[in-house]
This record gives structure tokens, sequence and C-alpha cells, in this order.
């Protein structure tokens, strides 16, 4: 009887530390801070702070699914000639909603046994979808012309696609989870229409011949909670 309890014992050890270093929590909450810019119809634009709240989804400890809320400001222009050739300026206080996930190196290479792969696991690379809302004060008559109006919108709604790569730090707990991610990226959000600068003059008279887009110099941290799944190899190797 007694080997019998001894053989329990041994093989629930043995499974506990298999156990850890595998385990992973499904779900986490972090914020951010980013230094954003935009690249729209004015010839100069300015750097300012946003700021982030997401809710993550862990599909695997390698591939986060966040939904994510961002408010910042964006400002370009100005009323001399040298900050725009048509002395227009714009300053948007602007929110947004994204739906994102993340593919880290990690998912689709097998980094077990080397210190350097272990080290390249954590680049990523990520794409999705999303919605900015604009709020803007714009010079919106022309100061070279006073019977001409520059033609746009105030307030609207602007669909956005995210372009993301960077690197995540893992902290780990006793076990060997996950427990904290810090992340450091760069994004580039595409946004369709004209509403970022709220200005959508015709390209007869002006160059206007890109869509309006934003860039984002991130710093994120992550607190990961929740039910634990089971990956298919040690999360942490070294």
């Amino acid at each position: 009887m007694k080997k019998y309890f001894l053989l329990i014992l041994i093989t629930a050890a043995a499974c506990s530390a298999k156990a850890q270093g595998y385990n992973y929590n499904n779900y986490g909450i972090g914020f951010g801070v980013s230094s954003v810019k935009g690249y729209t119809n004015v010839a100069r634009n300015y750097d300012h702070l946003a700021y982030n709240i997401n809710f993550v989804y862990n599909y695997s400890p390698y591939v986060p699914v966040m939904a994510e809320f961002q408010f910042g400001t964006l400002t370009g222009g100005g009323l001399t000639v040298d900050r725009d050739p048509y002395r227009r300026q714009y300053k948007n206080n602007y929110k947004a909603v994204y739906l994102h996930a993340d593919l880290q190196a990690g998912e689709v290479m097998d980094y077990q046994g080397s210190f350097l792969l272990d080290i390249v696991k954590n680049f990523y690379i990520g794409t999705g979808a999303g919605f900015v809302l604009n709020n803007l004060t714009v010079q919106r008559t022309s100061l070279d012309d006073p019977n001409y109006v520059f033609p746009g919108k105030n307030s609207g709604i602007n669909f956005s696609l995210p372009l993301r790569f960077g690197y995540e730090f893992k902290i780990y707990n006793e076990y060997d989870m996950p427990i904290f991610n810090i992340d450091l990226g760069y994004r580039h959000n595409v946004v369709f229409g004209e509403g970022l600068d709220g200005y959508n003059d015709p390209s007869s008279k002006f160059k206007n011949n890109a869509l309006s887009q934003y860039r984002q110099i991130t710093v994120g941290i992550r607190f990961n909670f929740g039910a634990e799944s089971a990956y298919d190899r040690s999360i942490r190797s070294y």
C-alpha cells in the first residue's frame, strides 16, 4: 500500500513539474501611452500623447486578441505659410476603438534549447480594424480669401486599419506563468476618409492624393488573469 501511495505522489509531482512553464492565463487587461503624430493634408503635423486601455483574450501565450479604447490629440498646420502654405490649422481631440490581434514569433518557431531564439520569440506583427471618432477645431475660413471656406466636417467617424510591430517582454510568476507583459511597439494607422484633419479640399485646387494616417510609438503594460490553459511547449525556456 505504501508503494502505491509513493507512486501516486511521484506521479503527481512529475505532472506538477511538467505543468510549470506550460500554463498561461486566458485573459488580460492593460494600458499604455503613445507618442502620436498625424500625416494629413496640411504640410506640418506635430507630436502629442495618446492613451489606451485594452482588454485581452490570450488565444495562446503568443497570440493576444485585444479590444482597445484609445484617446488623444492630433494637431497640424498653422496660421503662417511656413507651417502650411494655405494657412490651414486643425486640432483633433479624437477617440478610437480597435479590435486587433498580434502574432508573436514564438507561435510559429521552435525556440526551445536556444538562448537566441528564446529572445527572438517575443517579436510580433499584428493588424485589425477600428473606428476613429473625430472632434475637431479647424481654421475653416481662408485667411487669404475670406470668401473661401475650406470644405470638410468638424466631427465624424472614419474606418481605420492598424499595422503593428514590436517586442513584448514577459514577466513570470513563481509558477513560470507570464503574469505581466511589457510592450514596446510601433503602430501605423491608415484612416479612410478625410475626417482626421477636417479638410476635404478638392484635389484640383489642393494637393490631396493620399489617405490620412497617424503613427504611434507605444509603451504598454498588461496584467494577465483568469482561467488557465496549457501550451504545447514550455513558455519560459531560460
